[in-house]
């Protein structure tokens, strides 16, 4: 079928079809704002195309011969120079020109143009030109807000699949990775049941490395709060013998048989924690280098778990036995230190605890501490230590901490001795010196004047509850406050302004000024206290009544840093019905255990 006369005009077509969209307006399928100058081929109908007679539908996709003569979609030179003449917009409308076009710049480079066109098909009447997008929606001009240019394409790179031990993390060195992984660790009391560390258990099942560095860290420090906890524990390490190498720290001072519904005769029928499985489970972790025992395993605890822990364990550093204190565990411990008199064995311990073990006797402690020759950490509280068995510590030993609370067989003379003679003490950071006064005194105003100008500057931590510390000791006190941060005075007979001196310099007495008098000495500068934490409980002089007068300053701000002050009980009682003074004062009641 052949096209019409290019003289026979008839009205466009009523309706436009998808396969003719490209044709029409010149745009990409994909993108129909997007100029179609990537397809040199492309061409554009013409406005008297547009006009002219047409076939039908079907006899245009019939044949491409039947199309309507079409020109290049760059026109004529005259036409551009016209369509450049127009505003600034980047979108352009050219009412005496070929239909609408879309051009990225006014300023867009142009192909030639060839020289034969017929140019009067490119003139139509300008009242008839109309956009294909002003044909179809009513809209007789496009404004530059029509105009919205395609953004570009965002590339996403998929991630890199990295092969086993390649990824960043696993190629860490171990001790990098190790500290990693030990940041999640839960360093918390066990309660119950409930999980722990369950974030280390998820790391178990993200790689071979990573499970290897999480096993390391499960492994170094093992709590145990229930006997069959402590069964599972040892079948596994019994069942991979490696395990038990990783193994650094036992914790058992938690282990209690509280809430499995059988009392202590019953747990020992279970046999889960028996001295045969205690002795089983420290010959299979041959690293340890901490264990913590405590009251409910002293009957499990026998002569040969004992003779273990003192000769078998090459590398253990700290042990403690607190509160152990039944009569089995009296004689095993004495049985077990008994083979160290005649033996010239020094064992590595350097961290003691014997806190509250008031069943040993004093030749136990009179024959073990000569054996420690790395000592810096002893907990001898409540026990019966005497004076010999202090100065029998090895001069090697560089004791860092001390606890001589409530011990009834050693003399005040004997510990001010050792404290001031002994080269062990010479870098003490804590020291506790406390006493029941119910029962006995420790120190008296002649042992406090020998001893507190011999204390070291190291100090940070002193406990003189008990102590006969009287008013004339406070300028020996001063200099203690400038480098100490915790300082119990429970039952010393000083004064509210004895205490007020400790926060605020005393004011020089008055005196008539002579001119014949020598000038003063200028006074040393005052140096600010670092005290955090000061004990006052058990002292006559501070009362609800002193703590609130205006000549005390121990509740203003110029105790700063002070953040603790532990009171009696009936100092407490009263304080606490003063809520609205505590808080304008800014100081808060409260109780920890027997502490207020």
């Amino acid at each position: 079928m052949s096209t019409l006369p290019d003289a026979d005009l008839s009205p466009p077509p009523s309706r436009y079809y998808a396969a003719d969209y490209a044709k029409l307006t010149n745009r990409r399928p994909s993108s129909p704002l997007t100029p179609d100058f990537a397809w040199p081929d492309r061409v554009i109908p013409a406005r008297a195309a547009l006009n002219r007679p047409t076939a039908s539908t079907s006899d245009r996709r019939a044949s491409p011969n039947n199309a309507p003569p079409c020109v290049l979609a760059q026109g004529a030179p005259s036409t551009f120079a016209r369509l450049r003449q127009g505003s600034g917009s980047s979108v352009k409308e050219e009412v005496n020109g070929i239909a609408q076009s879309f051009l990225e710049s006014v300023n867009a480079s142009l192909p030639p143009v060839p020289q034969n066109e017929d140019k009067s098909a490119t003139t139509p009447d300008s009242a008839s030109a109309r956009s294909y997008t002003a044909t179809r929606t009513g809209i007789s001009e496009l404004t530059g807000l029509d105009w919205e240019p395609s953004e570009p394409a965002i590339v996403v790179k998929a991630p890199k699949v990295w092969g086993p031990g390649e990824a960043p993390l696993e190629r860490l060195p171990v001790e990098v990775l190790d500290e990693i992984i030990a940041q999640l660790a839960i360093d918390t009391q066990p309660s119950g049941y409930s999980p722990r560390n369950v974030d280390l258990i998820n790391c178990l099942l993200t790689s071979r490395t990573i499970h290897v560095a999480t096993i390391n860290t499960l492994y170094s420090h093992i709590t145990i709060p229930h006997s069959s906890i402590f069964s599972k524990f040892l079948n596994h390490v019994a069942e991979y013998p490696g395990l038990g190498t990783i193994v650094k720290r036992l914790d058992l001072s938690h282990f209690t048989s509280i809430g499995l519904g059988r009392s202590r005769q019953g747990n020992s029928e279970v046999q889960n924690m028996t001295s045969r499985t205690l002795l089983k489970c420290l010959e299979l972790t041959p690293a340890i280098q901490e264990i913590l025992l405590q009251e409910n395993l002293d009957d499990d605890i026998d002569e040969h778990v004992l003779a273990k822990v003192f000769y078998g364990l090459p590398k253990l550093r700290a042990v403690d036995f607190c509160a152990s204190s039944s009569k089995p565990f009296a004689e095993s411990f004495t049985s077990a230190v008994t083979g160290l008199i005649d033996s010239p064995l020094n064992l590595g311990i350097r961290r003691l605890g014997l806190h509250e073990c008031f069943t040993l006797p004093s030749t136990v402690f009179e024959t073990l501490l000569p054996r420690l020759p790395l000592l810096t950490h002893l907990d001898v509280s409540h026990t019966r230590i005497t004076d010999r068995a202090l100065a029998s510590i090895p001069e090697s030993a560089c004791l860092s901490h001390l606890n001589l609370g409530r011990c009834t067989q050693i003399s005040g003379h004997g510990v001010v001795d050792f404290l001031t003679n002994h080269p062990a003490t010479k870098n003490l950071v804590f020291l506790n010196l406390s006493c029941d006064i119910a029962r006995y005194r420790l120190l008296w105003e002649a042992d406090v004047e020998r001893l507190l100008p011999a204390l070291p500057t190291t100090l940070r931590s002193l406990n003189l509850n008990g102590a006969k510390i009287r008013p004339w000791h406070v300028p020996l006190l001063l200099p203690l406050t400038k480098h100490l941060e915790e300082f119990s005075l429970a039952s010393a007979d000083l004064t509210m302004r004895d205490i007020n001196s400790f926060f605020r310099p005393a004011s020089p007495p008055s005196s008539p000024v002579s001119e014949t008098a020598p000038n003063p000495e200028p006074a040393e500068p005052w140096v600010l206290p670092t005290l955090h934490y000061l004990d006052l409980s058990s002292i006559p002089a501070i009362t609800q009544s002193s703590l609130f007068s205006t000549s005390c300053i121990l509740l203003s701000s110029l105790t700063a840093p002070l953040d603790v002050i532990e009171l009696g009980d009936k100092a407490i009682s009263s304080l606490r019905e003063c809520r609205n003074t505590n808080k304008r004062l800014g100081w808060v009641v409260k109780e920890l255990g027997r502490r207020g």
